[in-house]
């Protein structure tokens, strides 16, 4: 999978051959889905937002100059749907949390299958910690961190994905793993005894 197998593929797909723009899903869909699970938490937003983002990029493909990686071009168009996705979600949650509370009078309760107690039984303890303390990090750590840590890039990559100076990834990872570590050391504290 070299940058000349993509760049192949995206001629072919812009003359035309679209089953060319597959091999690239095909290629990719995996890596992104996780990347942006990890951003997002859930399973069926990381997939609508990976689909999201191969659309965007299909339509876009004309744009794509080959200054970079395509994965890193379509990783950067996949974290810009990521980040208006949250602040949507945000603004939705904040108006129907509100909406619920002024009709009953109560304070609304998740009722989710996932939040419930048999699925937390079946899940892996730590790693519901560590994806709690990552879902707590700012956008820009988390992001830092998922590229750096769980996606193995380099700096000088996560820097290109992220449009910002090396330097400033080396910090956001720095501190992104401090917080995440104060945040699983609250987390892990054993509860005091009343």
């Amino acid at each position: 999978m070299s940058q000349a197998d993509d760049q192949q593929l995206i001629q072919e797909c812009l003359a035309g051959q679209t089953e060319a723009f597959g091999q690239l899903v095909l290629r990719y869909q995996d890596r992104l889905f996780h990347a942006i699970l990890l951003m997002v938490g859930s399973q069926d937003d990381a997939r609508d937002l990976a689909q999201e983002a191969f659309i965007h990029a299909y339509r876009r493909l004309d744009s794509f100059r080959g200054d970079s990686a395509f994965y890193t071009w379509l990783f950067r168009i996949a974290v810009n749907a990521t980040i208006s996705f949250r602040r949507k979600a945000a603004r939705q949650k904040a108006s129907s949390v509100e909406t619920a509370r002024e009709a009953t009078g109560q304070e609304p309760t998740d009722q989710r299958a996932d939040v419930s107690p048999s699925f937390q039984l079946e899940t892996n303890e730590q790693q519901a910690l560590v994806q709690r303390a990552l879902k707590d990090l700012s956008e820009e750590f988390r992001m830092a961190l998922v590229l750096t840590e769980i996606e193995g890039r380099s700096y000088e990559e996560a820097a290109e994905m992220c449009d910002c100076p090396i330097g400033t990834i080396r910090s956001r990872v720095h501190r992104a793993r401090a917080e995440l570590k104060e945040r699983l050391r609250i987390l892990l504290k054993p509860e005091e005894p009343e």
